[in-house]
């Protein structure tokens, strides 16, 4: 049987196909790298953006934040304040209800004791963090064991939360200076000894307890210059400078710097 050759028009369609197809590919490939040019396209990285302008030393404004925002970089943030105020209560369970004072006409202007079973006892005030924002005496008697059974007193203080001071934390470095004072003057009617009165604090009351060490106290409360007999500030945001005069104590300009002279 005699086979019959191709057609020659099927022939010159698949030949035809071909140049286009290579046509078509060689355009794509030539397209290809202004393609990859252009912001914005499916698959390629988005345009670099501006750095923000720096707010402080190398940080800019949200760095700044972040880093005094604990919920940031600590997810469990809300366990921790939580087992605060739990523990509280059970230390209240065990030893009682506190002493509640007032060392000011201030709806915030008072304090929690909780005082030791002797009298004429050392005593220490207490400066609770919160990043100034937050936090209440109430939740900060999770330790007030600690000093009771070791034959001291213990006074948690009450103060004004900063958005409650328009941003401004000078009326509240003034409260717990004033409750300090106030401590020192009725220390006799608190069953303590004026002359053992220690302060301390945790976070931003380890900065607000550095304000209380660096009081000039004749000057500014008419107590003695030497009422704070110790203190411990446990915080990371104050750097502690020394100078050569000893005699007194000043803030520095920077509000996380702080200068003994």
């Amino acid at each position: 049987m005699a086979v019959r050759p191709p057609a020659r028009t099927s022939e010159k369609l698949r030949r035809r196909d071909v140049l286009v197809g290579a046509g078509a590919a060689l355009v794509a490939t030539s397209a290809a790298p202004a393609l990859a040019q252009v912001p914005g396209m499916p698959g390629q990285p988005a345009p670099a953006l501006p750095a923000p302008p720096k707010a402080w030393f190398m940080m800019s404004q949200k760095e700044l934040d972040d880093a005094y925002d604990q919920s940031v970089y600590a997810p469990n943030l809300q366990q921790i304040t939580k087992r605060y105020e739990t523990n509280s209560e059970a230390v209240r369970r065990r030893l009682g209800q506190p002493q509640r004072h007032a060392y000011g006409e201030g709806k915030n202007e008072g304090l929690d004791l909780y005082p030791a079973k002797r009298a004429n006892a050392p005593i220490n005030v207490f400066i609770h963090g919160g990043a100034w924002r937050g936090g209440i005496a109430k939740n900060s008697a999770y330790f007030a064991e600690n000093f009771v059974h070791a034959g001291a007193h213990l006074a948690v203080i009450d103060f004004d939360w900063v958005q409650d001071r328009n941003g401004d934390l000078m009326p509240i470095a003034d409260q717990v200076r004033r409750a300090v004072a106030w401590v020192h003057k009725n220390a006799a009617r608190l069953g303590a000894d004026p002359d053992r009165l220690y302060v301390s604090g945790h976070s931003s009351g380890g900065h607000l307890a550095g304000v209380v060490m660096t009081t000039d106290w004749p000057k500014a409360y008419g107590v003695p210059m030497d009422i704070v007999k110790g203190g411990f500030s446990s915080a990371a945001c104050s750097t502690w400078r020394r100078s050569a005069n000893r005699r007194g104590a000043a803030m520095s300009p920077s509000p996380t710097r702080w200068r003994r002279r």
